[in-house]
């Protein structure tokens, strides 16, 4: 992600600022602004969003220790590189003092700067997360709810999530997604790529199941003749994801000798095509995810502590169906509607009792299974209300309540009618029905029509009666 933040060299010396451009452009560092006078940096911090100042410190006119005050003053977030000839203590203690992020001592050292640099890097996007994290907390909005369109939610737990996410997605740093199988973590971990605003692909790929062999084949590829029936050379899923985002799902089943790599990559940026002794670069941003308990299969040896520590930087934790059961009613809508246009047939009505008894159910399976429950149905489905039969055959009847049940509690629950008094009229019943419907729909009129049996229209026909009178 480092590679599309700006960078300004200040020197006034053109063979300096040529040789610190190109030690950056061979570290895939491109966006890079140069200026040969001290007067001109004030001006292009205020025009253009520079992450990382690299100045000299002696200039003819105003020097860098001036500019230096005037730049920590105005734009405290960017962080400032001095480069000087001069190996003085005093002179690092007084630049650090003033607010520099790192202090160089030239003859440019290649490996020396490129790191420094890619620190600073990290070190802006670092304080620019915290002020949106924090901004976002006073706001307790979601600025990019686009981003999330696929996941269909509006429980608060869910929402809390987002607005992390949205924090947490221009950060360079990997992200591991834990939750049961079923919740929607590439759905997650999808938005927070398009959040984060790379130029790449989001390359997803499960590796439950893969020996080391195959595992380093599909990220990292192969040079001809690396191994038998290697007749051509294949970039691997890292190249892919080159200034893009990298999913690895199911971690949790990776081999140790797996395990070792992938910290490699993360650590260092860089890995080895099967066959090949010469290191590549990686750009691309990294994204984990596990339905296991990686501290438990730490405890059992079966995962390493310094892959964990390094992947958990960011971490989210999506909660099961069942601990968001105020989604249900939106999200039965939603699949429902889906399943109607993939069966190319008309949508069918959904009985009250069905919310009830998805309600009381604990998902194992969560979203998908869902998902599959309301395919099923509806493509048994004929015609009228939609029938119950294939969610008993799953869940079972012994949660779901009687007629009678049904009659007793839509009378004196539901509907929150005292027996004792004067039965409500025809006029105030229908009232009572709609408030409730409305209610558990959270006022999604789409919805609480189907459950009330009615089309939209003759519910928006109610309500606007109801306003008239």
């Amino acid at each position: 992600m480092t590679q599309d933040l700006a960078v300004l060299l200040v020197d006034d010396e053109p063979e300096i600022l040529y040789g610190e451009k190109t030690v950056l452009l061979s570290e895939k560092i491109q966006n890079i602004h140069t200026a040969q006078n001290g007067l001109e940096v004030m001006p292009l911090l205020a025009q253009k969003e520079i992450a990382v100042v690299v100045l000299d410190l002696s200039m003819p006119g105003i020097s860098g220790g001036e500019l230096l005050k005037e730049i920590t003053a105005e734009y405290p977030e960017v962080p400032v590189i001095i480069m000087t000839a001069n190996n003085a203590i005093e002179t690092a203690v007084d630049c650090m003092r003033n607010g520099a992020f790192d202090y160089i001592v030239k003859p440019l050292d290649k490996s020396k700067f490129s790191s420094t640099v890619r620190k600073a890097f990290e070190h802006f996007l670092l304080h620019k997360e915290v002020s949106l994290l924090r901004h976002q907390i006073l706001e307790g909005k979601i600025q990019n709810p686009a981003a999330f369109s696929s996941i269909i939610t509006k429980n608060n737990k869910m929402l809390a999530i987002f607005s992390y996410a949205e924090a947490i997605a221009i950060s360079p740093h990997p992200v591991l997604i834990t939750g049961e199988t079923g919740v929607g973590k590439e759905l997650l971990a999808n938005a927070i790529h398009t959040l984060g605003g790379q130029k790449g692909e989001f390359v997803a790929v499960n590796i439950a199941g893969l020996d080391d062999n195959m595992f380093s084949d599909t990220l990292f590829g192969h040079k001809k003749g690396a191994f038998t029936g290697a007749e051509t050379a294949r970039d691997g899923l890292v190249s892919l994801a080159e200034n893009g985002s990298l999913f690895l799902d199911e971690i949790g089943d990776m081999q140790e000798s797996s395990q070792v790599k992938l910290l490699r990559l993360l650590q260092e940026h860089t890995y080895y095509p099967i066959g090949s002794d010469i290191p590549k670069q990686s750009n691309g941003r990294v994204i984990v995810a596990t339905n296991h308990d990686i501290k438990n299969l730490m405890e059992t040896k079966k995962f390493r502590k310094d892959l964990f520590f390094r992947l958990r930087t960011h971490h989210i934790h999506l909660p099961p169906l069942r601990e968001r059961i105020d989604d249900i009613p939106l999200l039965t809508n939603h699949f429902m509607n889906e399943a109607a246009q993939t069966l190319n047939i008309k949508k069918p009505t959904v009985p009250p009792q069905l919310y009830t008894l998805l309600s009381s159910y604990t998902f194992p399976g969560n979203l998908r299974e869902l998902q599959g429950m309301i395919y099923d149905a509806v493509a048994r489905h004929k015609t009228g209300i939609l029938s119950l039969e294939s969610f008993k055959n799953i869940i079972g009847d012994e949660i779901i309540p009687t007629t009678e049940e049904l009659q007793t509690s839509s009378v004196s629950k539901l509907m929150n009618i005292d027996l004792s008094k004067p039965f409500p009229t025809l006029d105030e019943a229908e009232d009572i029905l709609i408030n409730e419907a409305l209610k558990i729909a959270d006022g999604n009129q789409g919805i609480a029509a189907s459950m009330l049996g009615i089309t939209r229209q003759a519910l928006n026909k109610r309500l606007s009666r109801r306003k008239q009178s």
